[in-house]
């Protein structure tokens, strides 16, 4: 795939040429603009890095650590490591900033810069284009001999991170070990198979490890979905395990598998996670645009208020920083809690998943039964580059003068038996659509409706 240099970091292929593919001349420019900005924001030159197990992951690694030393940053690095040990080391390790070199849910020949700032965040809109433009000029100045920075190996992050979620407050170690749990997790080979294991060895869980081998070799499409995921499924069909677990590579995505089989999925691990906090510490929730409702419903059965943000972690976070949220994340299976910290991170989200079914003594089958029940289908438009994407969906607003909506991220009509979302898509001239309803094909008929009226408003196509 080309290149893709967005707000929130950089990735594309391995190899090619520069400029069109993430070559070791695009990784030095890219971390160079990082740096920069980093110095001239004022910014500790402090920098956490970590990669979770791709096969490039040691070369852009390399790179990036001798690029950032080259400005004259002290870089320490976590080695393999998941996306949200790398955002906590940020904060514990007191550093400026952080790269994350993970292409999430990407295939192995993908890999990317995820760029963080002082409070292990994803940096802001405004950072990543200021970044931008500095790669774009080229305008780098670099370290003098005397004044280059260090490389410090750190071993002791991941151990940091899981201790911070065993004292979580919500997390309850001891129910956990009288349960007597017994999971299956497919860690997809990378970073899942060093982090989970460990975690349920402390939580006294037993933990049988699928695709557990650290070479970078996915064993099967990375994204963690019911196609991707049939083995996992069929070992759950054939074991008495209380629950099957799906990682992505990078370790910031949940989803869940129930006993006999059941599909749980991403959408509802946020919702099971609420449903767990909520009873113990009310407050606010928050999810993205494209999440499924019954995350509202679930808030609003404990008299809660429901919050939606625009798609994309950042925007959640700033989300719940605004209302104060309890518990937020995003429908893919991302947990932000606060009191830990703010991104996703499938640890603490599992810790508080099992915490739950300790506590309530129901399996994830039945906690599931409890939950409103909604499927959902996702669909393209193809685009005329040349349209005008934001004027076409301020007329499709005004098709729908009766139907509450929002336009802070496309265009989502929430309709009384169900929900239709337009955005446009940020690396490809295409509008997806998200339609969501009791059944699939109540859904698949809404999206048809709505997907008509945007083709035949543009004069587009379909797919």
């Amino acid at each position: 795939m080309p290149l893709i240099k967005s707000i929130s970091g950089f990735r594309g292929t391995i190899g090619g040429r520069p400029g069109e593919n993430l070559t070791p001349e695009d990784i030095v420019s890219s971390v160079a603009g990082y740096g920069d900005w980093l110095i001239r924001s004022g910014a500790k030159p402090l920098v956490v890095i970590g990669r979770d197990g791709r096969p490039s992951g040691p070369v852009v690694s390399a790179l990036t650590a001798a690029t950032l030393q080259s400005m004259g940053i002290d870089v320490i690095d976590c080695g393999l490591a998941t996306t949200p040990t790398v955002e906590m080391a940020v904060i514990s390790r007191g550093a400026g900033g952080g790269i994350i070199l993970s292409a999430s849910h990407n295939p192995k020949e993908y890999n990317a810069l995820k760029l963080l700032n002082d409070r292990g965040e994803f940096i802001s809109h405004e950072a990543g284009q200021d970044l931008i433009a500095t790669v774009r000029s080229g305008n780098i100045t670099y370290a003098d001999v005397d004044d280059l920075g260090s490389l410090e190996n750190d071993e002791s992050a991941l151990q940091d991170h899981i201790d911070a979620v065993l004292s979580h407050p919500l997390v309850n170690v001891e129910a956990i070990r009288s349960a007597g749990f017994r999971v299956i997790l497919d860690a997809v080979n990378s970073v899942g198979a060093i982090s989970i294991p460990p975690l349920c060895t402390q939580l006294g869980v037993s933990c049988e490890v699928m695709n557990g081998t650290l070479d970078g070799q996915f064993a099967h499409n990375p994204e963690p979905l019911p196609a991707n995921l049939k083995d996992l499924i069929h070992r759950m069909e054939t074991t008495d395990a209380d629950l099957g677990i799906a990682v992505d590579p990078d370790v910031d995505r949940l989803a869940l598998v129930g006993p006999g089989g059941r599909w749980i999925g991403e959408e509802y691990t946020l919702v099971a996670v609420a449903d767990y906090v909520l009873r113990h510490e009310p407050g606010p929730v928050v999810s993205n645009l494209s999440s499924s409702r019954a995350l509202a419903n679930l808030a609003e059965t404990f008299g809660q208020p429901y919050h939606a943000s625009a798609v994309g972690e950042v925007n959640v976070v700033a989300k719940m920083k605004e209302v104060r949220a309890t518990i937020g994340g995003e429908g893919n299976g991302g947990i932000i809690d606060p009191r830990l910290h703010y991104g996703r991170d499938s640890l603490i989200g599992l810790a508080l998943v099992l915490s739950h079914l300790a506590t309530s003594g129901k399996t994830i089958n039945e906690l599931r039964d409890g939950y409103q029940h909604y499927e959902m289908v996702k669909d393209k438009i193809q685009l005329d580059p040349a349209l005008d994407l934001e004027d076409a969906l301020s007329v499709m607003e005004g098709l729908y003068p009766e139907t509450p909506l929002s336009n802070i991220d496309g265009l989502k009509l929430d309709f009384p038996d169900g929900w239709v979302h337009l955005r446009g898509s940020n690396t490809e001239p295409i509008v997806r659509v998200y339609a969501e309803a009791s059944s699939q094909q109540r859904a698949q008929e809404l999206a048809q409706q709505v997907k008509a009226k945007f083709v035949e408003l543009t004069q587009g196509s379909g797919e």
